[in-house]
């Protein structure tokens, strides 16, 4: 059986300055562009069972950038839907809201189409991915590639090591690198986090 590899895109400019960002479309920076053009090392000798990205740009493009040929957009790997905090910093929300943390409780309703997830929302998401993702595995000896968000690729490592999804938050992850889940006596195990070339 593969390995499950993902990809967090490249550097944007609410990236940078730790604004939430779910469906505003931001391109990647020049540095973004640098960080996944700076992926290829560590992604070109392996074989793909399976290439999904984020329909977002910033994934899109860092799949591009990356060498990620014949990447399907899913859907099911956009970000958290921030509702009411879309563009908003933490050091913002806690001016009103200082215990306010988005493991535990959630965002507010947004505009129109965007009412906010929970994290069991996001890890019900989390787990459709993976249910894709173990059919490519099963069928293959290839290897899964997911190219998408931080705190969606977070919640999707909790699902993968049998964690409720708000323990997300005890995994950091970076623009612009790789990380690699893969299996140890036939259980989920990290083998690789935040990895840049």
């Amino acid at each position: 059986m593969g390995d499950l590899l993902l990809v967090r895109h490249g550097e944007t400019e609410w990236s940078v300055s730790g604004r939430h960002t779910s469906w505003t479309d931001l391109p990647l920076t020049s540095h973004g562009e640098e960080q996944a053009k700076s992926l290829v090392p560590l992604l070109s000798s392996r074989t793909w069972a399976l290439v999904l990205t984020s329909p977002l740009e910033r994934a899109v493009r860092t799949a591009e950038l990356a060498g990620l040929g014949g990447a399907v957009a899913e859907p099911d790997l956009h970000e958290w839907d921030y509702g009411g905090y879309e563009g908003v910093t933490t050091v913002d929300i806690h001016r009103t809201r200082p215990d306010w943390d988005l493991w535990r409780d959630g965002v507010p309703p947004g505009p129109e189409g965007h009412p906010g997830e929970s994290p069991a929302t996001v890890g019900a998401r989390a787990d459709r991915v993976l249910a894709r993702v173990d059919e490519a595995l099963s069928g293959s000896t290839g290897d899964v590639v997911l190219v998408a968000h931080a705190h969606f690729l977070r919640v999707l490592t909790a699902r993968r090591l049998g964690l409720p999804p708000a323990e997300g938050r005890l995994f950091q992850l970076a623009t612009g690198t790789v990380s690699r889940l893969s299996t140890e006596h036939d259980r989920p195990v990290i083998a690789e986090w935040n990895v840049r070339a």
